[in-house]
């Protein structure tokens, strides 16, 4: 699996704007799985179903027709007809996809479409459970991570500049619920895959990143 590139993390590490210029640099796909959680969560927050009753989460699961149609340099995510791109980076939405998360129901659903895409060609797949669950014999698995405090002033700056009325602090306590809902959930838990290369993306700019995965790359080829 020479082709499969995968980049997991935290929120707020970067790994998105990373995997989005890695995989323009290199002319591969990109696969953002996260948003495909967040699809599942507004899919199932628009049917009204209980998170408990697996059996109806199933249904939402197997019958989800799932999109990303790349326009002018951007991805935009359809669920059916639907433009959810915006949608689906809603704050709750946000939470609700960790919680959906947490599902095996909705775990091999996702992993099964996830390995589907991986198949068909060269691929930056990025997530929080890529390297270690989705594609264990991946050959190129990296792992970014960043100080809390500049996480959450990452994610503050992308919220301001949505207009949305946030403070700091409650930027910061979100992101410390979702780091231990994603590090201490039963299934696919967050951690780096035993293999992955850990960079530190505190005091890099994404470029800066780009150019460390490329050059840990081209280690693995000597």
């Amino acid at each position: 699996m020479s082709y499969l590139i995968t980049i997991d993390g935290p929120t707020g590490s970067g790994k998105s704007t990373v995997s989005r210029l890695l995989a323009k640099r290199l002319n591969y796909s990109y696969l953002d799985t996260g948003a495909m959680y967040r699809v599942v969560g507004l899919a199932i927050q628009k049917a009204g179903i209980d998170l408990q009753d697996e059996e109806e989460v199933a249904k939402i699961c197997n019958s989800l027709d799932i999109k990303f149609i790349h326009e002018g340099g951007s991805t935009k995510i359809y669920l059916a007809q639907e433009d959810v791109t915006e949608a689906i980076r809603e704050p709750d939405i946000d939470l609700l996809a960790s919680s959906v998360s947490t599902l095996h129901t909705v775990r091999k659903a996702m992993t099964r479409l996830q390995r589907k895409i991986g198949s068909q060609g060269p691929l930056v797949a990025e997530g929080r459970d890529m390297g270690t669950v989705v594609f264990p014999q991946a050959k190129h698995k990296f792992y970014l991570d960043a100080s809390l405090e500049v996480r959450v002033s990452r994610r503050f700056q992308e919220r301001q500049k949505k207009g949305e009325s946030i403070s700091r602090e409650k930027v910061k306590k979100y992101l410390i619920k979702r780091d231990y809902q994603d590090m201490n959930r039963r299934l696919s838990p967050l951690r780096p895959a035993r293999d992955a290369k850990i960079i530190d993306s505190t005091k890099l700019s994404p470029d800066q990143v780009v150019e460390e995965i490329i050059k840990e790359m081209k280690k693995d080829k000597n």
